[in-house]
């Protein structure tokens, strides 16, 4: 990993950077392009999922990158309608990408039963120990749900994905996750926040960045994953280049008495 870019330590001490690069929608050649840039412009954490059919495109930038694989970090997604066909589906995701593994690989929604959480929960753990990926974890868990995986296998889940921004901040949320070891990961970080809010255009003002940044670097602050996405060049630059400030406690509790 590039050692500038601070990472979070998930159970199997692997380390995941906590920027990430979201291709959810960025897909065929466009796909492609926006990975490559998001690459060449510093981002060591790519966030793919079967459901979103671009998993070949990503494999491929990642190798025509001239990075080299243990310096990338690459999740993909288990979606609802495979639940028992586990197997099947990480071979499949493995065989897109081109790789021997992926480095997280989640269950992208709980299942449509719920008799069958511990099931698909035992098969991710499979997988792990296989080797065919390094973390596995959830994505779209309330606590109670993560809860009941950990009691039925003593084994948590390394991270749950969730919606996530200063809006829908929840102090009480963010701590059960710390309580059970579990990263929380935060998805559609613009999309669920008011870019315009005149509390996050000051701070952008006070450290000569975008509110965009000050978004993202609220989630690295608070040890948040946070994965924007763009297949705009500049835009992709942009949001990686949050590593020469930092918010102070004030601004944090600032954006954080934003949520609704």
């Amino acid at each position: 990993m590039d050692h500038d870019q601070p990472t979070v330590l998930l159970s199997g001490d692997v380390r995941m950077p906590l920027l990430g690069f979201g291709t959810w929608q960025a897909t065929g050649e466009a796909g492609y392009d926006a990975v490559l840039a998001a690459l060449d412009a510093g981002y060591r954490h790519i966030d793919t999922a079967t459901m979103y059919g671009n998993e070949a495109e990503v494999g491929r930038a990642v190798r025509e990158s001239g990075l080299r694989r243990e310096d990338v970090f690459i999740t993909t997604k288990l979606p609802p309608q495979r639940v028992g066909r586990e197997r099947e589906t990480i071979e499949a995701s493995l065989r897109a990408l081109d790789l021997e593994y992926v480095d997280l690989w989640l269950v992208h929604w709980p299942p449509t039963s719920p008799a069958d959480n511990i099931p698909v929960w035992r098969e991710m753990l499979a997988a792990r120990d296989e080797n065919l990926a390094r973390a596995v974890g959830v994505s779209n868990y309330s606590t109670a749900q993560i809860d009941e995986l950990i009691q039925a296998t003593e084994e948590n889940p390394a991270v749950n994905q969730i919606r996530w921004g200063p809006y829908l901040y929840d102090r009480q949320r963010h701590a059960e996750h710390r309580d059970r070891g579990v990263v929380l990961e935060g998805y559609s970080p613009f999309k669920t926040t008011d870019l315009a809010d005149p509390v996050l255009v000051r701070i952008a003002a006070a450290h000569g960045v975008s509110p965009a940044q000050v978004v993202l670097r609220w989630h690295i602050d608070h040890e948040i994953v946070v994965i924007p996405k763009s297949v705009t060049p500049e835009r992709i630059r942009v949001n990686a280049d949050i590593w020469g400030f930092s918010l102070t406690a004030e601004e944090m509790r600032d954006i954080d008495a934003l949520a609704r």
